[in-house]
């Protein structure tokens, strides 16, 4: 097949097209149609912990959707009859229940010991112990890493007690999956009594069918994407991806693609239409799956989009909870935000406006977004500290607007 292609700016205009960014928001109530629709087209939504502003996995749909009611997306993860549920799609994730089917290799993989290195050593010295956490969940029904607690909690999120390793190891192998949350707990229980029975008894495919699929899906929701982009999305290994994408090419599906300034060949669904981005502006999560991959964002938008919650205070650039706000199909500008609760307040801790964007403008369009965020998490009143190039003219356009003046 003969490769098309494509400028970078074509590129990054089918990136943000796919990730239905660039769009007007919905002008009606949003609804359980609304979400369930956005996250069968990303296929899956990351997950984190950190709840400075709000915890990520809310931010997509409000980035894509605008304005939208929390619990229609917490009844669709963790109610009576559950739309998603959480596996490792991309990270700890929300992922839609028909998905399960396709990632069945790899629970079947974390079964045989193919999983992070120190939890496969767990499961290979205490397979006994997570027997009996097992057979305790099925017995007494759905639990928490604390109930198998035999000891305080240690210190630090990766110094698991032995209750909560064997949960995790149950959970990456399938057995047992997220029944709901107290807080950002986890509460487990057996798969088969969470998972619709439709999708239980669905056939489970074949390794290689279920990498087609999960290259599909990711295709779809990238847009355009390297081999490595397209493996990254659901985190799929090396191993056989080269001769799936090479099928998907040779049956149609997939049009191979050369992009400026790209060094490796890139790869997009053969019916992709060229967009026309009309949105007016949206807060990306540091999480969103449209930056997600810190260098594919970088061959997109030409900036340096780091992750800094980890960074010690003094060798922060942008912030602690930096949100990059896109405004057309550029990154315009950075800011570092934190719900304070309390006072009912958005405070925009550091506002950084990036080179060639015009300040004005995204000032203004920036404050529109923070107004319609603030809304939605419930927050009455906006500052904005003075720090960062952008600073005093968001401080400005996030002024309240007289009545009769809007």
């Amino acid at each position: 097949m003969t490769e098309q292609s494509l400028s970078a700016r074509q590129a990054r205009r089918l990136a943000i097209a796919a990730q239905r960014l660039g769009r007007p928001r919905v002008a009606s109530e949003v609804g359980h149609g609304h979400i369930l629709g956005l996250i069968d087209t990303l296929g899956v939504v990351q997950m984190d912990s950190v709840n400075v502003l709000v915890r990520s996995h809310y931010l997509p749909l409000f980035s894509r959707l605008g304005s939208y009611p929390r619990d229609v997306l917490e009844r669709a993860a963790w109610g009576p009859r559950p739309r998603l549920f959480e596996y490792w799609g991309h990270e700890a994730s929300l992922l839609p229940v028909t998905l399960q089917p396709l990632f069945r290799w790899r629970m079947a993989r974390a079964r045989s010991g193919e999983l992070w290195s120190g939890l496969a050593r767990f499961g290979r010295e205490r397979r006994d112990y997570i027997e009996v956490v097992l057979d305790r969940i099925r017995r007494d029904g759905p639990m928490t890493g604390g109930d198998f607690a035999t000891e305080p909690r240690p210190a630090g999120w990766w110094n698991w007690s032995e209750g909560k390793r064997a949960l995790e190891w149950l959970f990456w192998a399938g057995l047992v999956t997220t029944k709901t949350r107290r807080g950002f707990e986890r509460v487990y229980d057996l798969t088969e009594r969470v998972l619709p029975s439709a999708i239980l008894t669905a056939p489970t495919p074949t390794e290689a069918e279920a990498h087609r699929g999960l290259l599909r899906i990711a295709a779809h929701a990238l847009g355009v994407a390297t081999a490595a982009d397209l493996r990254d999305y659901f985190r799929m290994p090396g191993r056989g991806i080269s001769e799936r994408l090479n099928e998907m090419v040779e049956s149609g599906e997939f049009s191979p693609v050369r992009v400026e300034g790209w060094r490796d060949r890139a790869y997009m669904p053969a019916n992709a239409r060229r967009p026309r981005l009309q949105g007016d502006g949206a807060l990306l999560s540091p999480f969103d799956n449209l930056i997600w991959a810190r260098d594919r964002a970088e061959r997109l938008f030409g900036t340096r989009i780091r992750l800094e919650i980890y960074t010690p205070a003094h060798k922060r650039e942008h912030g602690y909870y930096v949100l990059p706000f896109l405004l057309g199909d550029s990154i315009a500008a950075r800011v570092d935000l934190k719900a304070d609760r309390a006072s009912g307040t958005l405070r925009v801790q550091a506002a950084h406006l990036e080179p060639n964007s015009d300040p004005g403008e995204t000032a203004a369009a920036l404050a529109r977004s923070l107004r319609r965020m603030a809304e939605w998490l419930g927050l009455q009143d906006i500052e904005v500290a003075k720090k960062g190039d952008l600073a005093s003219q968001l401080t400005l356009a996030s002024r309240p607007v007289a009545p009769g003046l809007d």
